[in-house]
């Protein structure tokens, strides 16, 4: 058996000065440190000042007898777990029985035997140490696989995001290549045809200034067709098409721009050109509609160096706050007239400026919509939590937001908000 005295505390307490005396002389030639008290209540008082490992406990004793001391050893927490030996010159079988059913672990019968007193503390203190380590190693264990389990959950988001983003690009670059060839085709085109049109109008100038009084059927043709307002119109329509054409360019720009594949390391990227692809995607729902008017987009870019990032997972994190502050802003206006939202109409701020020391970017995302409960905004950022019915949220949105700042970038995303005042997401990238 270990050797288990050196470290070991006993407290004894029993109302009789001569048992006091013998059994601190045998603990103490033991090894053991020991404490000693002449009642319950002097007893629960030491404890609250030093937790004993072991304790030796008289039963009959004045106020309050051993069974009641025990009784409220067990109901204190910090008490609880303490091993109770009684010590009684009462043999009989029920006190027994009452004794290990309060919480004792053992029974010893006055007089006693010296060996046997420290046989059973000893074995009592050994049990007591070998159920602390054992608890030691299940809590080391729950921690790990704890670690386990959280380092399993980050790499499913990362291959969530991953492959999202995959797919994404992929689908998005088929796209993109199959618009640019018909656009370009008709950019090329709008060229020539403006050209063309210049052309033929000169002629047409010319014809009317030599020949002033055409035919009546031509007359009647020109009449017909308005040709004055052609002449002046035409040059209006193709300066649109050219405007319609350069924007369906400008979105397959930002299509790119925003689902860019990221290499294994990251590169310099200009911030606000991923903030304008991500508004420029969202657009369609920013857009006024029956039951509301538009959402406005308030920009407030500070003045900001290229950033090195891996643009692509960036953009994905103003796409899921963007986004979010979108849905906001819509539930906010459920119950709402059209002239109610008008009068305090839907707004989304994005402000960047960098910190004093230049170290650092900050990216404000703002909106006035519903806002959060202190309990929605303490779990925002966990895996797998969302508010939105089923179908619409998948919980991981913000979740990979966070892990793409945090732990691919070395920076923070923190949120403050509260209900009816809106929501406001701050991003810290180093420079």
């Amino acid at each position: 058996m270990p050797n288990v005295s050196k470290e070991s505390l006993i407290l004894v307490v029993d109302d009789t000065t001569t048992n006091l005396e013998i059994v601190l002389d045998i603990l103490t030639n033991a090894g053991f440190e020991v404490l000693t008290e002449v009642n319950g209540e002097k007893a629960l008082k030491q404890v609250e000042s030093r937790l004993p490992d072991l304790i030796l406990l008289d039963v009959m004793m004045p106020k309050i007898d051993g069974f009641e001391t025990c009784k409220k050893l067990k109901e204190n927490s910090e008490t609880c777990d303490i091993p109770v030996i009684f010590m009684t010159g009462n043999s009989d079988t029920e006190s027994k029985i009452k004794g290990l059913n309060i919480g004792a672990v053992d029974y010893i019968t006055k007089p006693f035997h010296e060996e046997e007193l420290l046989a059973r503390i000893k074995t009592h203190l050994q049990l007591r140490n070998l159920r602390k380590t054992l608890e030691n190693r299940v809590a080391e264990r729950t921690a790990a696989l704890s670690k386990v389990l959280k380092d399993l959950q980050e790499s499913q988001i990362q291959l969530v995001q991953t492959e999202k983003m995959s797919a994404l690009g992929q689908l998005v670059a088929g796209v993109a290549h199959e618009i640019n060839n018909p656009v370009g085709f008709i950019h090329g085109n709008l060229g020539h045809a403006s050209v063309y049109f210049q052309a033929m109008a000169k002629l047409i100038e010319l014809y009317q200034e030599h020949y002033p009084h055409p035919v009546a059927e031509i007359e009647q043709e020109i009449a017909a067709i308005d040709l004055q307002h052609m002449l002046s119109d035409l040059p209006n329509l193709i300066s649109s098409m050219k405007e319609g054409v350069q924007r369906i360019r400008n979105i397959s720009t930002s299509l790119r721009n925003f689902s860019r594949a990221d290499s294994d390391r990251k590169v310099y990227c200009n911030i606000h050109d991923g903030i304008d692809s991500t508004i420029m995607i969202l657009k369609h729902r920013l857009k006024a509609s029956e039951y509301r008017p538009n959402i406005e987009v308030i920009k407030n870019y500070g003045d900001l160096p290229e950033i090195e990032c891996f643009s692509g997972q960036l953009n994905q994190v103003f796409m899921n706050i963007l986004a979010n502050a979108i849905d906001a802003l819509e539930e906010f206006n459920l119950g709402r007239s059209y002239v109610d939202i008008e009068s305090n109409p839907n707004k989304i701020w994005v402000q960047t400026s960098l910190t004093e020391d230049k170290n650092h970017a900050f990216i404000l995302i703002k909106d006035n919509g519903v806002g959060m409960s202190p309990e929605v905004k303490e779990k925002i950022f966990d895996h797998l939590f969302t508010t939105k019915p089923v179908g619409r949220g998948t919980g991981l949105g913000l979740s990979i937001a966070r892990q793409i700042v945090v732990e691919k970038h070395g920076g923070t995303l923190k949120v403050n908000s509260a209900p009816s005042q809106g929501s406001e997401f701050i991003i810290k990238l180093p420079i």
